[in-house]
């Protein structure tokens, strides 16, 4: 048996408690009738908390490969690199700077030179760089306490949403 879409139940059950609280009938055929509407609320409701769950499931699942896929990722990069140093120093050993291929070349070259620093407190100030100075940002924590106390304050309001939990 196929459930009508949630909205149609919930739009039925909301039609029907309207009809019944305008007739004069007794509260047990009030009851009745909404739960028998109710079931179908509460079946529809049960199933898509279900989807819901797999759902959230396979998320979790896939974060969980995407973070194993990252460290496979790097540990490849890495060893790529050692291999990579591991070729330059021999090559350098044997002095060969170019080895051709069919498939690629392999050449040495100068990188360009790097500055290492090796005592920062000893560079003159006119090398160092200022960052500049974080954006202010709302401290929304310290407005919502102000709006708690009762305390109103200029362009902003509490708003207290709500969410489904499945436990």
């Amino acid at each position: 048996m196929t459930l009508p879409a949630l909205y149609e139940i919930a739009s039925e059950y909301r039609e029907a408690m309207a009809r019944l609280n305008e007739l004069d009938l007794d509260e047990q055929t009030i009851a009745d009738t909404l739960e028998s509407i109710s079931g179908d609320l509460t079946t529809k409701c049960t199933n898509i908390g279900f989807v819901i769950r797999n759902m959230e499931s396979l998320a979790e699942q896939i974060k969980q490969a995407e973070q194993q896929m990252s460290a496979r990722r790097k540990s490849i990069e890495s060893r790529a690199e050692y291999v990579r140093e591991y070729l330059r120093r021999n090559m350098e050993a044997c002095e060969i700077s170019k080895i051709e291929s069919p498939w690629f070349a392999i050449t040495l070259r100068k990188n360009p030179p790097k500055v290492i620093v090796d005592d920062p407190e000893a560079v003159p100030i006119e090398f160092w760089r200022q960052p500049p100075m974080p954006a202010p940002e709302l401290d929304k924590k310290a407005i919502a306490e102000q709006l708690k106390s009762g305390s109103a304050v200029s362009g902003a309001h509490l708003e207290q949403g709500v969410s489904v939990s499945i436990k």
